[in-house]
């Protein structure tokens, strides 16, 4: 029995009967405390001397005085506002210190990428969480040796990118370059292949070594894990990627829906694997799956963020998905079970009642556990179909099942037509698909999971259009505008000038006979 094996896994199991505190049965205490502590830490930064929080600290109720003192921010307005100083080498402005890391995030084709701060204190949290879900694996049933197993990682390059006074990169390579030391033994693909900024140099690299590795646990966004196992399959010859994995368990997977891929992914495995979803954004470790049974990720309530939950409907959003200034904020205890919200942070990072962009739902009101159901842009609702991206997922995962087609991208847009509208639908699939037979399917899951689209199917929403892409176009797209790998993903809703871009994209490798 290996000792070190043993040895970890005695002391996750130790440390998991430890409480952390009663973050799960006072949850509006403990994020009362956590709110409390940031508005501590930033009481002397130019955000906490305008919004007075020293006045908000002395008044009677902190919650009810923080939102009535403090504006709601997206992106867009808390960049142009304060956190353009902070790129500009400004100490103090949301967050004590100057900052010195910023992770970069960004739709498909936006000309420029959003810079996010990431602080030390913020680096220090999302490891504490990740530490934590460490834990939680004395949930599940596995053997000691499985603990003496290596974990692949397939993030964004750990060479950053370094702007005189500050790095930038993709969250995934700077969380990856700040790994503890401890961890190090365990981590692939080890510190030279990590630096890779080259994606498909990266993927080459990785398949070299992988005969080398006893993989445990992988993890990565969807779309770039199967691609890279297929490589490894083809390269080697073998018939699934136990063959050179056998004592591959684990995937830990986050930043989009895995239903849509997991037919095809586990075609590539001669056994099950144990998913673990993460909610780990740019702007925090949110929440991740501590536990085996459920498909709901629990809130981290204690851990540098503080929550307030926006109901996603029409009082709270207008037809855009943009947030009105008014919107009724809940706090975690306030909110009901299996509606749908769209979450505002605070963080150790200098964000403040931040628009995160996200929708997500509440499943277990007890453990408070959530799923991601979408995203506040990324929902159709021009004739009140009310489409959501959960929707979405699950119209075409049942499409994939019913006709035995592998779907692994998709998007969608509502366009013009006959004086009202149509969606048209771009499917992504290596396999045999009608595009009729997609149309037919895709309809009726999407009547009989949402009545308003069906109601606005017989009158506004005209026409349902599909076009069936081979998977290479969705990735090269992506590669067009240097988004392949890391934590990007193709937007699942098309909105003016990106559909307008895709399209043109389209009709130019049309004319090369591509598609």
């Amino acid at each position: 029995m290996p000792i070190l094996g043993s040895v970890i896994k005695n002391a996750i199991a130790l440390r998991s009967k430890l409480p952390y505190d009663n973050r799960k049965t006072h949850p509006r205490e403990t994020q009362k405390k956590v709110l409390k502590k940031l508005l501590r830490k930033a009481l002397y930064t130019r955000f906490g001397e305008k919004y007075n929080f020293n006045e908000i600290l002395n008044s009677r109720n902190i919650v009810k005085a923080f939102q009535q003192n403090i504006p709601i921010y997206d992106y867009k307005t808390i960049y142009r506002e304060w956190w353009y100083r902070t790129l500009n080498n400004e100490p103090y402005v949301t967050w004590p210190g100057k900052v010195k890391y910023f992770a970069l995030s960004s739709g498909t084709s936006e000309a420029s990428s959003k810079h996010i701060p990431v602080t030390s204190d913020m680096l220090k949290a999302i490891q504490k969480t990740s530490i934590r879900q460490i834990f939680s694996l004395a949930n599940y049933k596995f053997p000691k040796e499985f603990y003496e197993k290596e974990i692949l990682m397939l993030g964004g390059s750990t060479h950053l990118q370094h702007n005189g006074t500050y790095y930038e990169g993709d969250l995934s390579g700077i969380t990856a370059s700040n790994i503890p030391f401890w961890f190090q033994h365990f981590y692939k693909p080890g510190k030279r292949i990590s630096k890779e900024r080259d994606w498909n140099t990266k993927l080459d690299e990785i398949v070299k070594k992988a005969k080398n590795w006893d993989v445990g646990v992988i993890v990565g966004v969807p779309a770039w894990l199967q691609i890279l196992l297929e490589k490894i399959i083809d390269t080697y010859e073998l018939n699934t990627i136990h063959d050179i994995w056998p004592n591959l368990n684990i995937y830990v997977h986050g930043g989009v829906s895995f239903a849509p891929y997991k037919k095809g992914f586990e075609k590539l495995l001669a056994r099950p694997l144990t998913y673990m979803e993460t909610y780990l954004a740019s702007e925090g470790f949110i929440a991740y799956q501590s536990r085996p049974g459920t498909e709901g990720m629990e809130l981290v309530l204690d851990n540098g963020l503080f929550m307030e939950f926006v109901p996603f409907d029409n009082n709270g959003f207008d037809e855009e998905g943009n947030i009105r200034p008014d919107a009724n904020t809940l706090l975690i205890d306030e909110i009901e079970k299996n509606k749908e919200y769209a979450l505002l942070i605070s963080t150790v990072a200098g964000a403040w009642r931040y628009l995160i962009g996200d929708i997500i739902k509440v499943i277990d009101k007890e453990r408070n556990e959530i799923v991601i159901t979408g995203r506040t842009k990324f929902f159709l609702n021009y004739c009140g179909e009310h489409l959501s991206q959960e929707n979405m997922n699950r119209a075409i995962e049942m499409m994939g099942k019913n006709l035995n087609v592998n779907i692994r991208e998709f998007t969608v847009a509502a366009i013009p037509y006959d004086g009202m509208f149509a969606h048209q639908w771009f499917i992504g699939t290596d396999d045999a698909l009608d595009p009729e037979d997609a149309k037919k399917e895709l309809d009726n899951n999407l009547k009989k999971l949402n009545d308003d689209y069906r109601v606005e199917r017989s009158s506004a929403i005209r026409e349902v259009f599909v076009n069936v892409l081979p998977i290479s176009a969705f990735y090269e797209y992506m590669d067009k505008y240097d988004k392949m790998g890391g934590q990007n993903k193709f937007p699942r809703v098309l909105k003016n000038n990106n559909y307008e871009d895709w399209v043109q994209f389209l009709r130019e490798e049309f004319q090369k006979k591509k598609y």
